[in-house]
């Protein structure tokens, strides 16, 4: 049996090369973000200002870009988007019919028609319902 080789010592100058690479990697992707705004997706609750305090009793103004993102948040998907983000949002995207309905045109349009047994079983289970309501 062969002996077990002993470990190098650890070299303190590649290990600060690998760190000092590690770091410039880093930096290359990281963006500095300096403009912070309201998640408009987190409900808020807002409290009322105290009576006999100026700042609060004084005439605010509104943020019109704020109000914006809040009404936008709070609209259905396909008022914010013009395609669906989703799969699951492409059901029913498009809710309009594609024909414009003409009850008059009788390739597209079935009426139910009633014959003489369905008109008979029609009365006898208006005629059950009124004995249970009389009942």
């Amino acid at each position: 049996m062969a002996a077990p080789r002993e470990k190098e010592p650890v070299n303190i100058v590649h290990q600060n090369a690998i760190l000092c690479e590690t770091i410039q990697k880093e930096q290359r992707t990281q963006k500095l973000y300096t403009s912070y705004s309201i998640n408009p997706f987190k409900k808020m609750y807002t409290l009322t200002g105290k009576p006999n305090s100026l700042h609060d009793s004084a005439d605010g103004e509104e943020d019109d870009n704020f109000l914006q993102i809040i009404h936008r948040a709070y609209q259905e998907p396909v008022n914010k988007f013009e395609s669906p983000q989703t799969e699951a949002q492409e059901i029913g995207w498009n809710s309009k019919p594609l024909l414009p309905q003409n009850r008059e045109d009788h390739r597209l349009h079935f009426p139910r028609q009633n014959s003489e047994i369905t008109k008979y079983m029609d009365a006898a289970w208006r005629q059950k319902e009124q004995q249970e309501n009389l009942q």
